[in-house]
């Protein structure tokens, strides 16, 4: 090994475009996956939530694809995605349109990633929105029908605050993760087609692993962790405009 002070970061900032490549793929992909993400997996909580028959079956049915491992998963959804004989593009064959080629367009490879994100909303996410659902009384909600509140108002007014705790722990572990997506990218398109999929993680593990890189990949990861330190430091910032604590704390 030689000391190289901040030579890697020099070569990363201004030598490397990939680099840059990466983390505009890796935004991309976090602006797109996280809000869709949490919209599926509060709107799956809040019908979970009901006090229906067959509610616990219903509860397992949709938990169980995220404990499908992420290899596993890349596999299933790689075939998915194919375009000859995939179920997405025969799906949408029997409504006329034919499918694009998800693996092998650069166009269409971001949003197979995103459609891909989908499969686990109804893990963990939904689990803490479910449980934050539960913690709110109903005579919150009786007070609005006792104003003449609908459906629409009593999420907004009543909902939403009360549950703004959850959102935001949600909000911030959506990031965490959409920023080290790996697994998928690695099984399915190793970074392709003309680097459309290489995201952050996966050009990290390909310096360190593969291109024995290792100074280069260790300042990648100290870059990595000062990106996300700093944005939830921003939403820590910012929750308290829109957090709402039942004890009037924001």
């Amino acid at each position: 090994m030689e000391y190289v002070g901040g030579e890697n970061y020099r070569r990363l900032f201004a030598e490397d475009p990939l680099f840059w490549k990466a983390i505009k793929n890796t935004v991309i992909y976090a602006i797109f996956a996280v809000p869709i993400g949490m919209v599926c997996s509060l709107a799956i909580a809040m019908l979970l939530n009901q006090n229906v028959r067959g509610q616990r079956l219903f509860r397992t049915c949709f938990y169980l694809p995220s404990l499908v491992p992420s290899v596993a998963s890349a596999l299933v959804w790689q075939w998915v995605f194919n375009a000859d004989n995939g179920i997405l593009n025969s799906i949408l064959q029997l409504v006329g349109i034919n499918g694009p080629e998800w693996l092998q367009n650069e166009k269409w490879t971001p949003a197979a990633f995103v459609i891909m994100s989908l499969w686990g909303v109804g893990g963990a996410r939904m689990v803490i929105f479910l449980a934050g659902l539960q913690g709110i009384s109903d005579s919150y909600y009786e007070a609005a029908r006792i104003d003449g509140a609908s459906a629409w108002q009593s999420f907004r007014n009543v909902t939403v605050p009360l549950l703004s705790p959850v959102i935001f722990f949600n909000l911030i572990l959506g990031i965490i993760g959409a920023f080290q997506i790996f697994t998928s990218a690695y099984v399915m398109t190793s970074g392709g087609p003309n680097h459309a999929s290489l995201y952050y993680a996966l050009y990290l593990f390909q310096n360190a692993f593969e291109y024995f890189k290792m100074g280069k990949a260790s300042a990648m990861a100290w870059v990595l962790f000062t990106i996300l330190l700093i944005l939830t430091l921003i939403q820590f910032r910012a929750s308290k405009r829109w957090v709402y604590y039942e004890g009037g704390d924001k």
